[in-house]
């Protein structure tokens, strides 16, 4: 394509634009045909033959570009009496169908076409039209912050910021406050996020619905775009709802470090949706969630978008021995302390700790194995285990103690400094 002239490519957009439009496409592939371009208008009479299969100026102009003669023109016949309609007639003994064979090995088709391409066809989600696939949203889970163990300051400031406005609507309304919330999520991978998303979900009654970036992102010029409003169209009709956007710093990343069109024109559709006209996100809620909060475009925090914050750190005290005792409440253990665990697993994310207690019952299988008698897991295991796992977050902090050092502005990042200079990190 670096071979195009300005006129093709503007062309090409265009198409990307309107991609149905028959006429708008054969006339880019002949301005591709005279320019030399011949496997790329192939493409495109091809893509034009999917659209409108009898269209004799596309096939015209498939058989130029494939480099074969044209068709002679065929004698007048005499009318006859009307006849059910058959498969058009290869002139001058050329095969159509021979011919769509071949190419469609080599051009995917961009669309699934039906057999009755005149009726509309609904897309509810990712995809080309005719695929039919819908988002998935969970129903109300019965999964509440009271499933979240320990972690008392990040409930208490959920409960202030977002749950309190929410659970009290009436109140709301009387001062004036919107059914509708956004809350941006950060801090190290693994330490609960979207597990906090869907027991938000719970304490609120409302339907889940997950996105991340590979359920938005689309190939084709356009189709990001429309998956993104798909995304919220599907919300606001199972409102109340709680809409979790995982790894929002990718499909919401500053668009003045983007060189893509397309990527930037994502972001300008997340904010528009975010903005939601005329109150089209009554009982939509949304929370985000980022690793690096530094990497999400400002615009994404304007007031009435993700205007809150909420720093989502390794689990405390409590919150670990829940965690530890969740992942081993089905392994064979005996005298296990969870309170000497607890001490010694300072730092760790619930999915180091995960780790942890694979790794303590790896230890004790593999015992088993040589000596040949089965035995439990016991407090040696888990010990020797966990001195084994390096905190996962310890990388996450060398970066975020720079930021909120020497970027912290409107002290978005004042939370993680205390934490840091508590754990003597800086």
């Amino acid at each position: 394509m670096s071979n195009e002239s300005p006129l093709i490519q503007s062309l090409r957009t265009a198409v990307a634009a309107a991609p149905s439009d028959v006429p708008l496409r054969l006339h880019l592939a002949e301005l591709l045909l005279g320019e030399g371009l011949s496997d790329a208008a192939v493409a495109e009479a091809a893509v034009a033959l999917q659209h409108a299969p009898g269209d004799s100026a596309a096939r015209a102009l498939m058989v130029r570009a494939m480099g074969m003669p044209a068709p002679a023109p065929e004698a007048p016949q005499a009318p006859t009496a009307p006849t059910a309609p058959e498969a058009p007639a290869a002139p001058n003994g050329f095969d159509w169908r021979a011919a769509e064979d071949e190419i469609r090995g080599a051009v995917p088709p961009r669309f699934v076409t039906s057999e009755t391409p005149e009726t509309p066809i609904p897309v509810d989600g990712q995809g080309t039209p005719g695929d039919a696939i819908t988002w998935e949203v969970d129903t109300p889970g019965s999964v509440t912050l009271a499933d979240v163990g320990g972690m008392h300051e990040i409930k208490e400031r959920l409960e202030a910021a977002f749950l309190a406005p929410m659970r009290n609507p009436e109140l709301g309304r009387l001062y004036g406050k919107s059914l509708r919330g956004g809350l941006l999520m950060y801090g190290p991978p693994g330490c609960g996020k979207t597990f906090i998303a869907r027991a938000v979900a719970g304490e609120l009654g409302a339907s889940f619905m997950s996105v991340s970036i590979n359920d938005v992102l689309d190939m084709w010029m356009g189709n990001s775009e429309r998956n993104m409003h798909e995304v919220f169209e599907t919300a606001r009709r199972q409102a109340p709802c709680v809409l979790f956007l995982d790894e929002v710093d990718a499909l919401g990343a500053k668009r003045s470090r983007m060189h893509h069109g397309g990527m930037r024109n994502t972001v300008n559709q997340l904010l528009t949706e975010l903005d939601g006209v005329d109150g089209a996100n009554e009982g939509v809620f949304v929370l985000a969630a980022t690793n690096v909060p530094w990497d999400v475009d400002i615009a994404l925090r304007r007031p009435g978008r993700l205007d809150r914050t909420l720093l989502v750190l390794p689990p405390d005290a409590p919150a670990r021995e829940a965690i530890l005792r969740y992942h081993l409440r089905d392994r064979p253990i005996e005298s296990v302390d969870l309170g000497k665990l607890v001490k010694v697993t300072e730092d760790l994310s619930g999915a180091d700790l995960a780790h942890l207690c694979e790794s303590a019952s790896e230890r004790a299988l593999l015992d088993s194995t040589r000596t040949g008698t089965v035995r439990m897991i016991n407090m040696k295991d888990l010990l020797a285990a966990a001195k084994e796992v390096r905190p996962s977050t310890d990388p996450w902090f060398a970066s975020a103690r720079n930021v909120a050092m020497f970027a912290n502005e409107g002290g978005m990042y004042d939370e993680l400094l205390t934490y840091l200079k508590r754990k003597r990190k800086l």
